[in-house]
């Protein structure tokens, strides 16, 4: 009789042992699955770190362009209200040389130079332009058209009324021109 006890304590025992099997089973199941959910957050956040950081990267990029611009046409509002001074200036200076003695208006002339060196130190500088160019829409501004003087001016700039400038690479006054027909 003892050795059907002693079966039976064994029998009981090991169907213990196969439920707690089958619970460690489960939470070995249970914990590989919290690991995988827990590498793909990681993977997930990884990701996401990366883009942040690349994100990061282009607006200091963009930020820095947008500061270098900024200080090349810091004083673009300036210098384009002072360009009517400019044209005053050429204006005088052309009336000054039909004087007989313009020596006397050197003082104004060095005021004049001084005056565009400073305006060309910022970043300014003229527009070349001259009778017989060819015209460009995206660089001058047509003031009107006239009938070519000659057969070789037509579609080309016959006279220039006012001077155009241009600050760090951008137009900030188109030439005005006379374009002939």
């Amino acid at each position: 009789m003892s050795k059907k006890k002693n079966n039976n304590v064994s029998e009981p025992s090991n169907k213990k042992e196969t439920k707690k099997d089958i619970k460690l089973k489960k939470e070995v199941e249970d914990l590989q699955l919290q690991l995988q959910e827990s590498q793909e957050h990681l993977e997930a956040e990884k990701d996401r770190n990366l883009r942040l950081f690349a994100e990061f990267e282009n607006y200091k990029k963009r930020t820095n362009k947008e500061r270098i611009e900024l200080i090349k046409t810091a004083g673009e509002e300036i210098i384009h209200a002072l360009l009517p001074v400019v044209d005053d200036f050429d204006r005088a200076l052309l009336e000054i040389q039909k004087i007989e003695d313009p020596s006397q208006f050197q003082g104004i002339q060095l005021i004049y130079t001084k005056f565009k060196n400073t305006l060309v130190q910022r970043g300014l500088e003229e527009i070349e332009v001259k009778a017989g160019d060819d015209f460009d829409s995206e660089i001058h501004d047509a003031v009107t058209q006239i009938t070519a003087p000659t057969d070789d001016l037509k579609g080309k700039i016959v006279d220039v009324v006012e001077k155009g400038y241009r600050l760090a690479d951008k137009i900030i006054r188109h030439p005005k021109v006379v374009v002939g027909q």
